[in-house]
């Protein structure tokens, strides 16, 4: 099995993306998010225990991040590949991602990153606020936040994964089309 990771600021179309290169790949997308929120809803262990977390503000522990996506890679073993959307967002998931993916002898195949500018990426937010039926799309400070967060955590652990792994940045600006011509262009 292959893994393709995709990874940029909340807002730059990732999810977008992955739903189109899973189409055009077979490769299944794997939302680290709406994987998360499902074992909330479903009041599994690893739910709960990231619920405990949440419910304090503050963030999953990598470890629990970690055995959540070794789970993932073993209910996916049997497909050609995945898409990981949202994972990793720290270096020390970049660390565990390459460990996890050693140890049962897969493959990176790629880590394709989307850059879009703050300002583009509020006005998105604005108007996914609009027709998504998520919670935590309807605060405009939220959006602020997750950019931040984004900012402090992932962005260097996406220049990390530069040094460990082959990482290819994309502009994300411009129709979904062009973004996605973009990607299957250095597929």
């Amino acid at each position: 099995m292959e893994i393709l990771v995709i990874t940029g600021p909340p807002y730059s179309g990732k999810g977008t993306q992955c739903e189109i290169l899973n189409k055009q790949l077979q490769y299944k997308h794997i939302s680290t998010g709406d994987r998360c929120r499902l074992e909330k809803e479903n009041g599994t262990e690893i739910g709960k225990t990231m619920s405990a977390y949440e419910e304090k503000g503050d963030l999953v522990p990598d470890a629990i991040m970690k055995e959540l996506f070794s789970q993932i890679l073993d209910e996916n073993l049997s497909n050609k590949g995945i898409i990981l959307d949202g994972y990793p967002r720290t270096e020390a998931q970049v660390n565990d991602l390459i460990e996890l993916v050693a140890q049962k002898d897969l493959k990176i195949t790629k880590v394709l990153n989307i850059e879009v500018p703050k300002t583009e990426l509020l006005e998105r937010a604005k108007k996914r606020a609009q027709t998504s039926n998520r919670k935590d799309d309807k605060d405009p400070q939220i959006h602020i936040k997750r950019i931040e967060v984004f900012e402090a955590a992932t962005r260097p652990a996406i220049t990390y994964m530069k040094s460990k792994l082959e990482v290819k940045t994309f502009d994300g600006l411009g129709s979904i089309d062009q973004i996605t011509e973009r990607i299957k262009a250095s597929l």
